[in-house]
């Protein structure tokens, strides 16, 4: 399946074995990934106190609000070439890997200028107490200077995911992830950086993965090679990219939007409830990461399918995702509530941290399977063509939804409990939604195929 080759055949042969393969290698990048976090939580959480902790874990959701936007064009770009790649155009495939590049440098600089000069602003408007505040603004603006490397690691990754390469990215992040928990551990517990030393950590190692990816694509053959003196935008390619991607990054940013209301509100529970829900968000994290990497094989295979016409092997990559993504879950789910007082105690000592995560656990962490689900079918319908209606569903089911609940339910009953709840309510309505249109979208993209044919 492999051979001397780096990528899996998406277009032939038993599917059951090939999604695994592709997977696996991305359910451990994603997991390292999260690391990259968890190791700046755990150092600081360990070394610097809650303080650092609550500064450092409630900015996740501030941070992927501002780079949702951006990572939905690496979306576009993925599921693009896949297409290409399918129907086997190799021109559109060097435009693709150009475009995406080019518009990679130009996102993450706009985003190190934004992030840097609204950071506090934003913290402020979320909430984040005083004592809190001043270390979050900190680390923010130190993370926000290695947007360039993060995005620019995000769209090739991406790109070597189009054509079946999902192990070259994880041995990058495999290194980097190592170089960050080295210097986690010199910037703050021998030089006592606090907070400043997490965020020079991960800028440095987000850095080394982005100059092996642009490495590989510089040294690829064929298809997707990279002539780093010729990079450019192909007006035509980056519509396309954005027609797939915009809906993607518009729909990733409002539900982080979401995301950060409720932050909000956990903020007004004080300091060590909001230490808790960031150590536990980070458990969580690792579970969502590892079930989020279905979503990706789903937009990458069905992406090749569609290209090459081959709509049955659409439906079976559709039910193999989510086959799989029910049995990782409630297996990851149940695993990381029934072990949460272990592991929470990796991000702190003290028990009314662990106490307030265990809450966290119970009512979100636990339920993640039903998030996988819901996760899988905008991977299936964007690798279809289909964009606009995953971001419709998702803002209606999750983001809208959830704000509705902030607004109503949860000022009747002013409980941690309460906010905490309306995660897997929403995640099931959404994924009901998300079925429904699967099947609806699927007979028209057969009923386009068939009119152009006649």
């Amino acid at each position: 399946m492999f051979g001397k080759r780096k990528e899996i055949d998406m277009l032939h042969g038993p599917l059951a074995g090939r999604l695994l393969l592709f997977t696996i290698p991305l359910i451990c990048s994603n997991i390292l990934q999260i690391l990259f976090n968890a190791a700046d939580v755990i150092v600081v959480g360990r070394f610097a106190g809650d303080n650092s902790l609550a500064a450092v874990g409630s900015t996740s959701s501030l941070i992927a609000l501002v780079v949702q936007l951006f990572v939905g064009l690496s979306i576009g770009a993925n599921v693009t070439a896949a297409r290409a790649i399918g129907e086997g155009n190799a021109k559109t495939v060097k435009s693709v890997v150009n475009t995406a590049i080019t518009s990679s440098i130009i996102s993450g600089f706009i985003l190190l200028v934004f992030g840097i000069c609204t950071a506090k602003t934003l913290l402020v408007w979320m909430g984040t107490p005083d004592e809190v505040c001043t270390l979050a603004v900190l680390y923010v603006r130190i993370y926000f200077a290695g947007m360039p490397f993060l995005m620019l690691y995000n769209f090739g990754s991406a790109l070597l995911r189009a054509m079946g390469d999902t192990r070259r990215p994880l041995y990058f992040l495999l290194i980097s992830g190592v170089i960050n928990v080295i210097l986690n551990c010199i910037f703050v517990i021998l030089l006592h950086m606090d907070v400043a030393g997490v965020a020079l950590a991960t800028v440095i190692s987000e850095g080394v993965s982005a100059a092996m990816i642009l490495r590989c694509l510089i040294r690829e053959d064929g298809m997707m090679h990279l002539d780093w003196k010729h990079l450019s935008i192909d007006m035509g390619v980056l519509k396309q990219m954005i027609r797939i991607g915009l809906p993607a990054g518009i729909q990733g940013t409002l539900f982080s939007f979401s995301n950060v209301v409720i932050q909000s509100s956990v903020n007004s529970f004080g300091s060590v409830v909001m230490a808790g829900s960031a150590a536990a968000v980070n458990i969580g994290n690792f579970v969502y990461m590892s079930l989020n990497a279905f979503h990706q094989a789903a937009l990458s295979f069905n992406g090749q399918n569609v290209g090459a016409e081959q709509f049955e092997r659409v439906d079976r990559v559709t039910g193999l995702c989510l086959l799989y993504v029910i049995v990782l879950g409630i297996v990851l789910s149940v695993g990381a509530y029934t072990f949460g007082t272990v592991l929470l105690g990796i991000y702190t000592t003290s028990p009314e941290v662990i106490a307030a995560g265990m809450v966290r656990m119970q009512y979100c962490i636990l339920f993640y399977w039903l998030c996988g689900m819901m996760d899988v079918m905008p991977g299936c319908i964007r690798g279809m063509g289909f964009s606009l209606t995953p971001m419709v569903v998702s803002l209606l089911g999750s983001c809208v939804f959830r704000l509705v609940w902030v607004a109503t339910i949860f000022q009747v009953q002013h409980t941690i409990e309460n906010l905490y709840f309306s995660y897997p309510v929403s995640w099931i309505i959404t994924f009901a939604i998300h079925i429904i249109c699967y099947f609806i979208l699927r007979k028209k993209l057969r009923t386009m195929h068939a009119a152009a044919l006649s």
